[in-house]
Parts: C-alpha cells; structure tokens; sequence
C-alpha cells in the first residue's frame, strides 16, 4: 500500500552489492522471494482473491483478477526494496536483501519492471476501465516508493490503492456495474488505517533514515492514537452505509473490530507488531462484512 521532508538523494539510489556466495542461485531465488515483501503482497492477494470469488466472478475470472493484483504487488515489493537499497544499507538494516547483498539491487529492479510488465495485460484482460482503476492503484503505490513514502501525502497511496481494489473487482463482472460507494469508502479507511499500523513499529528507525512521512510526523504516541479511527469508520460504514437496519451481523461486526482496534495499539508498547496484528483482525471481519453485504451495485 509517508510526508515531505528532503531526503538525501544518495539514500535513495539502490546499489549493487554481492558478498561472497551470494552468487549461487538458491541464495538469489530466495533473496528475490523475501525482496518482494511477500507477506504484504500475499496478503493483498489475498483480499482480492476473496472478493473476486464473494462477488460471484466465477472461478477462471477471479484467477484472472488474482494475477493481476499479484503481479502488481510483486512489482510494488520489488520497487520498493530496490529502491530504497543504499538507505537501508547505511542505517543496517536487516531482512533487507537488496541492502545486505543477498541479491544484488539491479536484479531486484529487473523483477519489479518484469511483474509491472505482467501486471499491465493482466489487468487489462479484466476489462478496460476495471484494469485502468488497477493499474492506477499500482501507479500510486511506485509513486508512493519513488517520492510519497517520505511527505505529508504517504497515506494517499495507501487509501487510494486498498480503496481501488473493490472497485476493480466490481467493474471486472460482466456488464460492469458500479461499485458501491461505500465498499470503496471502507477500502480507502483500511488503506489509511494499514498504512499506520504498518508505519509504526519503524518510526524511529525510518525518522533516522531521513523519512518523514504522515506517520513519522505524528509521532509514536500521535499514531497509536489516531490508528483505531480509520479502522473503526470503515466498520462503520459497512455496518451503517447499506440501506435498511444494521442487524445482529452489522452490530457484532462493529463490537469485534473495535475491540481488535483498541487492543492493537493498547498493546503496543509490549508487542511491537500489536497494532498490526489488530489491524489485520479489524480488517478480517469488515471483509467478512463487505463480503455479507456484496461489492456492487444492484
């Protein structure tokens, strides 16, 4: 799926670094594997895979969508490792293997420009205007690792991106109908919303990089607070946005994710991936909910 302050150029210019043994093959295979920030992009996948398959594209379409959106993600981990090489060399650190030489930064390149090459058809095979709003989506997401991640805007590629994806799975269905407004509304809070949970266990690590993005300017304590908001507006507005009563579904939905969006951040001090792992759970039963009330238009 952070605000602008200059950062040092050279920070940002990826590099080309390959200790011994980091030429054979299986080193480089899985250098590439872990480049790719494989539990975002699985997750990602994930979500769309879901909401493909809820909507009733059918099986042969919704593989259609799944690959394009995992091509996307791959290329969206790729860039970002990439890019970020030097800067993550110099401050140390680690499960970086485009910084630490594990594979060599030009290589990582090579991936993400062969998975956006990928992505491009893919997309466009589930119709014109749902492949124009992925690509777009992914278009947002490289400018977010080329120049966003470190301004005031970092969180716009986030809501943009995780607000997009319910629409292109709508507009991939046939006659391509609408997506309904609040399916995406709900998105662009989790994309909000996960790109806070997934800033701030790093703040002060990225602060000593030179990144000073939304999160970075907030501050520990300012995120914590501000984090279960956005989780608890798209449960709001999934449970509250469908015409007619709310229901038992809508009112547990809404006790669940506020207790995962509460806990999370309450927790963090003591777990550092807390406000991650509540975001996820918060997430999981508003896709559970969005999935209950469908993705299109009727």
């Amino acid at each position: 799926m952070d605000a602008m302050e200059r950062v040092d150029p050279a920070g940002s210019v990826p590099v080309d670094v390959a200790p011994a043994g980091a030429g054979q093959r299986g080193g480089r295979v899985k250098g590439l594997a872990l480049a790719c920030h494989p539990g975002p992009a699985l997750a990602v996948t994930a979500l769309a895979c879901a909401l493909a398959l809820g909507s009733g594209l059918g099986g042969p379409r919704s593989t259609l969508v799944t690959a394009a959106v995992l091509t996307g993600q791959l290329s969206v981990g790729w860039c970002n490792d990439a890019y970020d090489a030097r800067r993550d060399a110099r401050a140390g650190r680690r499960g970086k293997p485009a910084s630490d030489g594990t594979v060599g930064a030009g290589a990582v390149w090579a991936a993400a420009t062969a998975a956006l090459a990928l992505c491009v058809p893919l997309s466009l095979a589930c119709g014109l205007l749902a492949g124009t709003v992925h690509l777009a989506a992914v278009a947002a997401a490289w400018l977010y690792n080329l120049r966003l991640k470190a301004t005031a805007l970092s969180w716009l590629p986030y809501a943009a991106g995780f607000g997009a994806l319910p629409a292109a799975v709508t507009l991939s269905l046939p006659g391509g109908p609408a997506p309904r407004w609040w399916a995406v509304a709900a998105g662009a809070l989790l994309g909000f919303a996960a790109h806070l949970a997934d800033t701030l266990p790093d703040i002060a690590a990225d602060r000593a990089a030179g990144i000073r993005g939304l999160p970075h300017r907030l501050g520990d304590t300012g995120t914590r607070l501000l984090l279960p908001l956005p989780l608890l507006g798209a449960t709001a507005v999934l449970a509250l946005g469908p015409p007619g009563p709310v229901g038992a579904g809508g009112a547990a939905a809404l006790a669940l994710a506020g207790a995962a969006a509460l806990a999370g951040p309450a927790l963090g001090r003591r777990w550092r991936k807390a406000a991650l792992a509540g975001a996820v759970a918060a997430a999981a039963v508003d896709l559970a909910l969005l999935l209950a009330r469908g993705v299109a238009a009727g």
